[in-house]
This record gives C-alpha cells, sequence and structure tokens, in this order.
C-alpha cells in the first residue's frame, strides 16, 4: 500500500510536469529538442535509483547495530519532515502549468543544454523523494511491494497522459486528498517507528558503556510498555489466529503477524510500545489530520 500511495503521488507530479514539458515543445514546433527531452527524463530517473540504492545500503548494511538504529530513527524523523512539507506547502497547489510552460520557453531558447537542466533538476526533485520515502518505509517493515510500486507509477503515467496531452478533465484534488490522507498516517507512523529506533539505540549506548551486550529479546525492556498484546507463544494455542513462526506462535495482529506487520507499515502499528512512541504517534497524527483538514475540507 505505502509503495503504490508514495510512487503514484510523486510520479502523477513528474508526470504533469513532463507532459506539460512536452505540450509546449510540440506547440512551439520545437521537436528537435524532445530527444534531449527524454534523454533527461532517463537519467533522471537513473540518477534517483542510485540514490535510493545509496541511501538503502548506508542504512541497511551497517555492521553496528547501534548506528544502524540511529541511522533509521534520523532517517524517519527526516522523511516524516518532508513528507508534512511535500503534502501541506509543495503540493498546495497542483502544478501550475503556466509556471512551467514559462520555465520550458526561457530554457528552450538557451538551447539543449538549458532543456536538458530543467527535465533533469526537475524529475530528480521527486525521484529524490520518492527514493527517501521508499528506503524509510521499507526499513520498518523490511519489504518492498514490486506490485504496489509499479502499479502506483503505471496509473500516474497514464493520468498524466490523459490530463496533458489528450486533455481530458480529471478531478486532481480528490486523489490528492485521499493520498495525503492516507500520508499523515504514514507520517505519523514514521515518527512512532523513528522514536521506537532512537530508543534502541540509547539502550545499546546505555549497555556498550556498562560492558553488555543486548539481546533482541532484552530490547525494550527497560522501559516499560504502554501495553502489551497479542504476545507470541511458545505452544500451540490452537487458535486460528495464531500461525507458527520461527519456533514460536504468533498472533496475525503482533507486529510480527501477517495483519500486524502490515499495519505496522502503513502506519507505526506496534503491539507494545513504549510511551514516548506512543504519544508521539498521536501528537504527530492529531497535528497531520487538523493541517489535512484545513487544506482540503
Amino acid at each position: 500500500m505505502n509503495e503504490f500511495i508514495i510512487s503514484f503521488r510523486e510520479s502523477l507530479e513528474a508526470a504533469l510536469i513532463v507532459g506539460i514539458i512536452f505540450t509546449v515543445l510540440i506547440k512551439q514546433e520545437r521537436r528537435n529538442l524532445l530527444p534531449t527531452m527524454w534523454l533527461s527524463v532517463a537519467l533522471s530517473v537513473v540518477a534517483s535509483v542510485v540514490l535510493g540504492k545509496i541511501m538503502y545500503n548506508v542504512v541497511e548494511h551497517q555492521g553496528n547495530e547501534a548506528v544502524k538504529a540511529m541511522l533509521e530513527g534520523i532517517l524517519m524523523y527526516i522523511t516524516a519532515g518532508l513528507l508534512f512539507y511535500v503534502i501541506f506547502w509543495m503540493k498546495k497547489n497542483l502544478t501550475s502549468r503556466d509556471a512551467i510552460a514559462k520555465q520550458t520557453t526561457d530554457a528552450a531558447a538557451g538551447g539543449k543544454w538549458g532543456l536538458f537542466l530543467l527535465v533533469f533538476f526537475a524529475i530528480l526533485r521527486e525521484g529524490f523523494e520518492t527514493a527517501l520515502f521508499l528506503v524509510a518505509s521499507t526499513s520498518i517493515d523490511q519489504s518492498f511491494s514490486y506490485t504496489g510500486f509499479f502499479g502506483g507509477l503505471l496509473l500516474a503515467v497514464l493520468i498524466g497522459y490523459l490530463i496533458v496531452v489528450q486533455g481530458r478533465r480529471i478531478q486532481l484534488k480528490k486523489f490528492f486528498s485521499y493520498t495525503s490522507l492516507l500520508l499523515v498516517v504514514f507520517a505519523a507512523g514514521m515518527i512512532a517507528h523513528g522514536t521506537h529506533e532512537l530508543h534502541e539505540y540509547l539502550e545499546y549506548k546505555e549497555h556498550a558503556s556498562e560492558g553488555m551486550v543486548i539481546s533482541e529479546e532484552e530490547e525494550g525492556e527497560e522501559e516499560e510498555a504502554v501495553y502489551s498484546i497479542f504476545e507470541p507463544k511458545t505452544t500451540d494455542p490452537g487458535s486460528f489466529w495464531y500461525k507458527q513462526q520461527g519456533g514460536q506462535y504468533v498472533h496475525i495482529l503482533n507486529d510480527k503477524g501477517s495483519v500486524g506487520s502490515f499495519f505496522k507499515g502503513l502506519f507505526g502499528y506496534n503491539s507494545d510500545p513504549i510511551w514516548a512512541e506512543f504519544i508521539l504517534w498521536w501528537v504527530s497524527l492529531i497535528f497531520g489530520l487538523v493541517l489535512w483538514r484545513r487544506m482540503y475540507r
């Protein structure tokens, strides 16, 4: 779900930008610049993939668990802040056709390089945001849905084509309204999970200073959880709701269960959160919902 929402929003913005530039070049009879435009689009996509891969490797391939927890926590906070910024300020007004048309005309007047740089950095900005959001999302649920990602990408390209090239009237505000609401919940989950990771980092540091090694079972034990539900069991409870996993029987609503892990990736669900995590999730969620209501309702 996260991959679909993120790729759809960011790709739709990029598709509208490319479509507007394409239309302007056709109307101004500058078809000779179209190959430059498509080359710039292709290279910006490649650059975005490389940036995403670098960020993923930096976070996931850390040998030191404390450093990895710290990096993941910082990444979650940065992503949440950028999500709110993108939703409520950068995307407050839908893509301005007139502004992009003027930029295209000015860039085309400077030749191929001017147009190349305009398209490259416009698409790279969207690609960087997409890569950052997806890396953060993958760090939470430890999985990536290619179906969701490419589904959002293809839908965005289709809508961009229908609007810009075919001149169809589509209510984009509804698309952005609904996806923004989901991203508000997603951003709140990022803050909650980031708090959890930073708490783990502090625990690692504390144990390291005492010359102790913290095990996975001991993580989070030093601070009492707000609640602890759906805990794994060592013996078969004989219930449909429990599935065998890693030598234990895990409830599907546990944050490591099939349904719970989906909720964890979508809105930061945790079946045994600490107080800081629990409180910051509610604060950020209410903050986001208030802004969303002001903007879209």
